[in-house]
């Protein structure tokens, strides 16, 4: 169990340590010094501003790694929460916009919807691969561009604030009493000051109570036994009495709605309206960081965090004449190395299993009517 512990654990590290080395081999095709490189992305990273950009980006990328994960546990591959987010997001901030109620009430019925719509939309693709077999890959797909296109005709012919003279497409705003407060004062505990115009999003609490949800909704309730039993073995949970098709329209269902609950850090803590210059990508960077975090709530919130680094560095490579892109470089060979280094870490486990019940058969005295 150590070992299989300790290897797990090595995989991500030993991607990390082959993206980095990949990145200086590119660097230096480019004349460009690796450590001086390296250097100013932790430099810049150390700064108040950067802490927050990080912390603020990683949100959204945790909740999306988590929304991809409950499939994961069931060999689900929802590819649909960049859509599934997108129009819980445009829904979700035109009903906020709608009336103002006691704030956290308010707060909460945002909420609400979001995961609504997003679990709504998400079991469409359960649905169908429940009644017709349509595989929740290509079905998740082509709801995401259906989605991308509903969410711009919603917004633009239904949802649009339209004020005279602003040409700017956007919900209306919603009412203070739904916005998240900042969290600044976290990073004042740890003595990091943010400059005025630097605000934690407060929905990284939020973030933290679904990493809770989802880790005792998985490990710690029948339901989550009965996903994972399910993504191991589908036919042995079906001889156990799980229910596969039950199980995957819900777990299309949890998954969608964790998904719609992606875009509320920067609606409620930032923008406070939906407009054309909303977020997008998180669905599908929730995939790597998922991948990356071992589908574990603990890995995927340093995958998130990771990311939002590596999102925030490039910015001063681009200020200093390096290449940006090398940031994709390593956020696409980090991906790649880890599910390569899962997979051999996996054969590894399941041939040191063989051999120790190998062994232990070996051992085991023979009865004394077999030997006769």
């Amino acid at each position: 169990m150590r070992s299989r512990l300790l290897l797990s654990l090595l995989a991500p590290l030993v991607a990390i340590a082959f993206a980095l080395g990949l990145a200086a081999v590119v660097l230096l095709a480019v004349d460009v010094d690796p450590v001086e490189a390296v250097g100013s992305m932790l430099d810049f990273a150390a700064q108040p501003a950067s802490v927050v950009s990080i912390l603020n980006r990683a949100i959204p990328l945790y909740i999306s790694a988590i929304a991809v994960a409950v499939g994961f546990k069931m060999n689900l591959f929802n590819i649909g929460v960049e859509g599934q987010y997108l129009l819980a997001a445009v829904i979700a901030a035109w009903v906020g916009a709608q009336f103002s109620i006691w704030a956290p009430l308010h707060v909460l019925a945002i909420l609400l919807v979001a995961a609504a719509i997003g679990a709504g939309y998400s079991g469409i693709a359960g649905v169908l691969r429940v009644r017709r077999g349509v595989s929740e890959v290509i079905s998740t797909i082509m709801l995401n561009f259906i989605a991308v296109g509903l969410t711009a005709w919603l917004l633009s012919e239904h949802f649009r604030e339209r004020i005279p003279g602003d040409l700017n497409i956007k919900t209306p705003e919603i009412p203070a009493t739904g916005w998240i407060p900042n969290a600044n004062w976290l990073l004042e505990i740890f003595g990091l000051r943010p400059p005025n115009n630097s605000e934690l999003q407060g929905f990284i609490f939020g973030a933290a109570l679904l990493g809770v949800i989802y880790y005792l909704l998985v490990w710690r309730t029948r339901f989550g036994y009965e996903l994972r039993a399910s993504g191991i073995s589908a036919s042995a949970a079906r001889v156990a009495g799980v229910e596969s098709g039950r199980m995957i329209v819900r777990a299309m269902l949890i998954s969608g709605a964790f998904a719609g609950l992606v875009g509320m850090s920067p609606l409620l803590g930032f923008f406070h309206q939906y407009t054309g210059t909303f977020p997008v990508q998180l669905g599908f960077n929730g995939i790597a960081v998922a991948l990356l975090g071992r589908n574990h709530p603990v890995g995927m919130a340093l995958g998130a965090v990771l990311f939002g680094f590596l999102e925030r560095s490039s910015q001063i490579l681009d200020l200093e004449g390096i290449p940006k892109e090398i940031v994709t470089i390593i956020t696409g060979v980090i991906v790649l190395a880890v599910v390569v280094a899962y997979e051999v870490v996996s054969r590894v486990v399941q041939r040191r299993t063989i051999q120790a019940a190998a062994r232990a058969a070996e051992a085991r005295p023979v009865p004394q009517e077999a030997a006769v």
